[in-house]
C-alpha cells in the first residue's frame, strides 16, 4: 500500500497549478491517503454479475394522456390586459438596444 507524503502533495498541487502553503501540506497528504484508503475498500466489494447503471432507482416517466380540451378565447384574455397592441399585450420595453 503506498502513502502519499508531502512530497506527492507538493507534485499533484504543481501539475494543478494549485499554491499551498508548507503548512497545510501534511493534512492534505493525511486527507488524500483516507481518501485513497477507501477507494481501496470500494475495490474489495464484490460486483461481479452486477451491470452498468446510470441510476441507483428505476426510473419512469409519469405522463398523463395528452387530452384535447377546450383553450381560453384569446379575446377573452386579451380583454383583460392593460395595454394591447392589435391581437399582442403591449407591455414597456425593458432592454435598451
Amino acid at each position: 500500500m503506498a502513502v502519499l507524503g508531502e512530497q506527492d502533495v507538493q507534485h499533484v498541487a504543481r501539475l494543478a497549478r494549485l499554491a499551498i502553503p508548507p503548512a497545510a501540506l501534511s493534512p492534505f497528504a493525511q486527507q488524500l491517503n483516507e481518501i485513497l484508503d477507501y477507494v481501496r475498500q470500494l475495490q474489495s466489494v464484490p460486483t461481479q454479475g452486477v451491470g452498468p447503471t446510470s441510476h441507483p432507482l428505476s426510473l419512469s416517466n409519469v405522463m398523463r394522456p395528452d387530452l384535447v380540451q377546450p383553450s381560453t378565447v384569446a379575446q377573452d384574455v386579451l380583454a383583460e390586459a392593460p395595454a394591447r397592441h392589435g391581437q399582442l399585450f403591449k407591455v414597456p420595453k425593458i432592454i435598451d438596444v
